[in-house]
């Protein structure tokens, strides 16, 4: 008989996903999102990620004007300033950053620690473009592609380590980009899918990530209608990795908070032990 004690099971991470109806002004932005991080916190969660675009909705250049250096600039600034004052892992999900192209940005994630410090940097890779009837969109016309998947570990002192795998809105429609990151824990996806192709495709989309990669997805999206005119669909959501749905906003701003269970991706992934049966790396 063994005298060994079992290990405790890690202590679920509480996350959240802010979804805004963000306008033209970052100053205002900015400040709805300062009120929604406080809720989040408030709620009890330790990772909270910021939709797409959290910080500016304007005309397709207005981001070109705003945008800032890398590692200088007030979004950047308020971002790490808010991890710090609330010990978060903070998601600001998309800075418009200085890219190589002239009159175009770098749309990036940018993460930061409980410190304050940045920890991980992804740029958008796919660049949405879509065209029907009244609606165009092309975001080549102002945004330069990143060229690398990333992802960061977020290791709490009375938690779980978790790999969590970065992603911005059109990169949803990419499997290969979640496939590329190994076996994440948690996938981010902070959005701003229109209303049009939200209704026809968002939540599949995410579910079938979440059940393919037998991992938990949180969306933090924009939803509602904004002062340019444009229309988003929101459902900012939390997907287990069942495809079961932990958590879900409709339109307006708001918060959702679930929790992403060590012990349930452990269960899943034994019960279903797909991503061992992979034939094609």
């Amino acid at each position: 008989m063994s005298n060994a004690s079992a290990s405790p099971s890690p202590r679920p991470l509480r996350v959240a996903a802010v979804q805004m109806v963000s306008k033209p002004d970052i100053a205002a932005n900015l400040r709805d999102a300062a009120a929604l991080i406080g809720d989040a916190v408030a709620r009890g969660a330790r990772l909270v990620a910021l939709p797409e675009y959290f910080c500016l909705m304007g005309k397709e250049t207005d981001k070109v004007a705003a945008r800032e250096a890398d590692g200088k600039g007030p979004i950047q600034d308020f971002l790490a300033e808010s991890a710090a004052r609330h010990r978060i892992w903070l998601v600001g999900g998309t800075v418009p950053l200085v890219a190589p192209q002239p009159d175009h940005v770098m749309n990036s994630v940018l993460v930061y620690g409980p410190d304050g410090a940045r920890v991980a940097r992804y740029d958008k890779i796919h660049l949405f473009a879509f065209a029907t009837g009244d609606e165009s969109y092309d975001e080549a016309k102002t945004i330069t592609p990143g060229r690398s998947a990333r992802s960061f570990d977020v290791a709490a002192a009375d938690g779980p380590k978790l790999k969590v795998g970065l992603s911005v809105c059109y990169d949803l429609r990419f499997p290969e980009l979640y496939r590329s990151l190994g076996q994440p824990d948690l996938i981010l996806v902070p959005a701003a899918f229109t209303a049009t192709t939200g209704r026809a495709h968002w939540l599949t989309l995410l579910r079938a990530r979440a059940i393919e990669n037998l991992c938990y997805v949180l969306a933090p999206a924009q939803g509602g209608r904004h002062e340019n005119g444009r229309a988003t669909f929101g459902h900012s959501v939390l997907f287990d990795p069942w495809g079961e749905t932990i958590a879900q906003i409709d339109h307006g701003p708001g918060v959702i908070v679930g929790d992403v269970d060590p012990g349930r991706i452990a269960q899943v992934r034994a019960s279903l032990p797909a991503l061992s049966h992979r034939v094609f790396a």
